[in-house]
Order: structure tokens, then sequence, then C-alpha cells
């Protein structure tokens, strides 16, 4: 089996393979921009069908948009409004497959609440949406991934969200959709396309497209960010899924075609468990979006906005504005209102949404409702739009509109293609359960560590009996273990310490201060894997830290300009180009 490990050697080996690129016969047949979920799903759809692949991220894996979701997979209940069936049905029928043959680790079920506040007419309506919502889902073949939705009355609710004010529901509409850890997704994605012979290289970004004499993109021109080193390569056709940059990235190609695409911003906070008494989730309409109020482990994940973004893309900020804004829309509906003092972490994302139309000069188009594939010249293909759920089609998509006529003789594969963790699952439990009473974990830490590895967990199992003390929680954010610092490191591509505590793990939003405490455990396993020196390990942690004052600052600031201005002022570990 091809190693699926991502690692700093692992990603020098790309670099490597990208240099030989320019040489006769060593052509990629793909070079895919933009590692976030649609990025990592084109290069498992393109790997998998036998094609060279290649992809580059300018950031960390999955640092933009996709770390930044609902974390929520779901069939867009929403668009049921709007009479896209289709959509609709193709989203459920992902959901699904996603819970029970490709991701069912990552993947987990989860129930909401839709309350209702009108006894007769609304309960009527929306029990007609939610039951065509189910109807939809039983469409696809095979057995039925969730629960049928049920009718909740005051004593139910009750029952099943005790701080639900009971001024806000006569009662409810309980239905299913699933949650993922988004970040680890797109990581486990990236491995299982590495299994299938991708490259991957993070921290290395497109500064030129290159072009022919006629006009074709024929490549394109990196930058390793760490070095400074540019790196010319040459692909058979390119492709950029690079969400808000989309129009960056096109324009790197010196063409005026591609797509349209505006920056939406929507904030979350994290609020304990312990302060909000309820089992499962809540879905509640509000002025401007839908606000979700979802149970997660330790705590609870409350949002969302849409709000306009036009400062910088790189480093999107909850404004003070932002979080009294949900706060008080959560506020709405709870018996017993949270606060300030209740928000321990909160996250900023980008909506890439897709603009009607394509820019002229745009050779051809392919759109749905949520995404588009375009030609923004001849060799490059660029997607956007869409949404997590559904990223597996996007990248399908993505894919047969690159290679044309040679689609039909080298159809995607992905759909019967479970990402790495899935397999074995079962027995690895088995294992993990059986072994648990030797290192003293509980069921709360096997749930953790199931959800997260998978059927890798038994890499950490292996990791664990070699060095005993990788057993134990980490001391400052005893929801993880030292061990799992180690696999983010061996295993998952870490390359800094923002990387281990954003995306590899949660802990930036679980824990007070964006987790600083933990910082310096975490450096000292992380250091030496990564090769730092004393002078590297203190910059690591210099400009952790000053992040995490810049983003508390920044949070308190009424409005996006401000806050940017503020947030700007922390350097980047690894400064992009411009």
């Amino acid at each position: 089996m091809t190693d699926t490990r991502l690692t700093a050697q692992s990603r020098a080996d790309a670099l490597d393979r990208l240099r030989r690129s320019v040489s006769p016969g060593q052509e990629l047949d793909v070079l895919i921009i933009g590692g976030g979920i649609t990025g990592a799903g084109i290069a498992l759809d393109a790997a998998s069908r036998g094609l060279s692949t290649a992809i580059v991220e300018a950031q960390d894996w999955a640092e933009g948009t996709s770390s930044r979701s609902s974390k929520l997979v779901h069939g867009g209940l929403r668009y049921l409004q709007m009479l896209d069936f289709k959509l609709v049905t193709e989203a459920l029928a992902e959901r699904d497959l996603l819970l029970t043959e490709l991701a069912p680790h990552l993947v987990r079920p989860i129930p909401f609440l839709y309350p209702i506040r009108h006894r007769v007419w609304e309960r009527a309506f929306v029990g007609a949406g939610i039951m065509l919502y189910d109807i939809l889902a039983t469409l696809r073949r095979g057995r039925r991934a969730l629960p049928w939705h049920r009718h909740l009355g005051r004593r139910g609710v009750a029952a099943a969200f005790a701080d639900l004010s009971p001024s806000a529901a006569v009662g409810a509409i309980e239905y299913w959709d699933a949650n993922v850890d988004d970040a680890r997704y797109v990581v486990t994605v990236l491995r299982t396309a590495k299994e299938h012979g991708a490259i991957e290289a993070s921290r290395t970004q497109v500064v030129e497209l290159t072009r022919d004499a006629g006009g074709t993109v024929i490549g394109a021109v990196l930058e390793v960010l760490d070095t400074g080193e540019l790196i010319p390569v040459r692909a058979r056709a390119v492709i950029s899924s690079t969400g808000v940059w989309t129009e960056e990235s096109q324009a790197l190609a010196g063409t005026e075609g591609g797509l349209r695409v505006l920056a939406s911003k929507g904030i979350h906070i994290v609020v304990p468990r312990e302060r909000i008494k309820g089992e499962v989730g809540l879905i509640l309409q509000t002025p401007t979006s839908v606000l979700f109020v979802i149970p997660w482990s330790r705590y609870w994940v409350i949002g969302t906005t849409d709000t306009p973004w036009s400062q910088d893309f790189t480093h999107p900020t909850a404004t003070s504005a932002d979080i009294d804004y949900v706060i008080g829309q959560a506020n709405a509906v709870l018996e017993h209102p949270i606060d300030r003092t209740d928000v321990v972490g909160t996250w900023a994302g980008l909506r890439p949404l897709l603009q009607p139309g394509t820019i002229q000069g745009t050779a051809s188009a392919k759109i749905s409702r949520e995404h588009t594939v375009a030609s923004a010249a001849p060799g490059l293909t660029v997607i956007a739009g869409g949404k997590f759920t559904t990223y597996r089609i996007m990248a399908r998509d993505a894919v047969d509109f690159a290679l044309g006529e040679a689609a039909h003789t080298m159809p995607s594969v992905t759909r019967n293609l479970p990402l790495v963790g899935a397999a074995g699952l079962a027995d690895a439990e088995r294992e993990l359960r059986a072994s648990s009473a030797e290192f003293g974990w509980n069921e709360a830490l096997l749930d953790h560590l199931l959800h997260r590895y998978g059927a890798n967990v038994l890499d950490i199992l292996e990791l664990v009996r070699a060095s005993r003390d990788l057993a134990q929680p980490l001391v400052h954010a005893p929801a993880y273990l030292r061990a799992e610092i180690v696999y983010a490191v061996t295993h998952e591509g870490a390359l800094h310490l923002d990387d281990i505590m954003a995306r590899r793990t949660r802990m930036v939003y679980e824990y007070a201060d964006e987790a600083s405490a933990a910082l310096d455990e975490v450096a000292e396993m992380a250091g030496p894997l990564l090769g730092w020196d004393a002078d590297t390990r203190e910059h690591e942690l210099e400009v952790y830290r000053a992040t995490a004052a810049a983003d508390a600052a920044a949070a308190t600031e009424p409005d996006d300009e401000s806050a940017a201005r503020v947030r700007g002022v922390a350097p980047d570990i690894v400064p992009m180009a411009h």
C-alpha cells in the first residue's frame, strides 16, 4: 500500500517531483491550485483516475474557508424553499454516502430541533417541508442512513433541549443531519489522494501561470514560501480551486476571463457544553441568516452570520458586533441567556459567493445552482461556489471538464472510494477498547479518538506503546493526548504550531487565550520532529502568541475595517507572496 503520511519529508519529495516536471517525459497531467476541500477532492478524483497529479497550497491545508465552516454535512434544507429538488436530492445522497461508506468515522449523525411557534399552520407547513426532505433522502439506494423526523410537543422539547425557553416554541420538529471536523476531513482526503499517487506541497504558492505562444496555460511558477525558491512546473491541465481568491488566481494567467466571486463573512462562537442544557442541536431562522446551535463534544458551536467582506482574505475576523449579534439571536430562544464571558472561542470564515455569469471572454462553463466550472483560459480550469457536502461532485465536475472528451475513457471512481481510516473501522474499535484499560482511557476519550482517526487509531496505539508518556493528556489541554501532537507532525503534514493548534486539533477554539497555556508542551514535542533549533522554537511561540493577542483585540472592535487593522498587526509564520 502506498504511504499515506504527510510529513515535512513528503513535502520535500513533492517539491523535488515538481522540479522534475519540466524535464522531458516528466510533465504532470494535472496541477491543482488550492488546498481546501474542493482542491483536496480534485486531487483525489484525478489521482484515483490514474492521472499524475500535484496539489499546492499557499498556506496550511484547509487554512481558509475549509476550516472555518459550520462543520455540518447537510442536504440543504433551505433549498427546498427555492423548490430546488435536484440540488437537495444530490446533497442528501452525498451526505448519506459520507455517513455510511466514504467517511463514517469523520461524519457523524446529529439531531436538530426546528422550534414551532404556531401550533397549527406552522407545524403543518414546516412539517411538510421536513417530510419532503426525508423522502428525498430515501431516493438513494441502500439502507437509510438517518432516522425519520418526528413531531414533538412541549414535553418532548423540554426533554430534548431543557434550556429552550417555553416562550420560544409550542413544540418542535426533530430531524437529522450530520457534522464533521472540516479541517481534519480535508487532511484525510489529501492523505487518501497521496495513497493514489498525488504529490502535495503546502506553503507553496503559485505566483505565475505560464502560457505557450498560442496562449494555452501549460504550467506555473511556484514560490516555496519558507525558502523563497521559485520552481517552474509543467502540466497538461491546471485547475484552480482557490475560493475567495478565485479572481486573483485566474488573473495570474494574464487573461480577463473566468468567474466572478464575492466574499461573505460568517462567524461562530464556542460556548462550554455545560453552559447550555440540551441534547440536540437547534436551527433558527434569523433576520439575516440561519442560526445553528450545535452540540459538539465538550462545547456548543453557535453561528452563523452572513455579511459582505472586503478586507484581507487571509485573516477574516469576528468583530464585537458579530459576536453580540450571535449571542443576541441565541438568547432570543434560550431560557438562561449567555453573555460574552461564556464565549471561549470564535472563528470567522469567508464564503466564496459565485456571481451570475462569467467574465467576458470565458470560453465555456458548466454551471449548477451551487458551483460553476469554467475555462478562464485554454488549459486553465476554474471552479468556484459549492458547499462542503457536495465537494466530491464538484471535484468530479472539475476533472471531467479539464479532461474534456478523455473523461469518458477514465471516469471518476470516488463514489466507491472510502477515505483512509474508514476501512477496518470495526476491528480498530475493538482493539482500541481492548487496550483502553492499559492506558486508563475513558469512554469519552475513546469516542474522541475514533471520531478523529477511525481505523488510523491503530497508529496512535503504536505511538503510545512505543513511548508510554504519549498516552497522557496534555497538561493544559487535557482533551488531547500527547500522541496526537506527534501524529499531527508524523502523519498529517503539520509544519508549524498554528497548524497543530488550529487545524489538526481544535485547541485554538476550545481553551482560553487560544490555548496559549499548552504551547510550550506542544512545541516541546513538535519541535524535535520538525528540526527546530532554539531560535525557531522561540519564533514559533512568539508568532502564535502575537496572533492570539491580535485575535482577541480584533474581537473588541466594532467593525470589519478596524478589526482587520488590529488583526493585521500580528506577523504570519510564513508570509504569502504578493
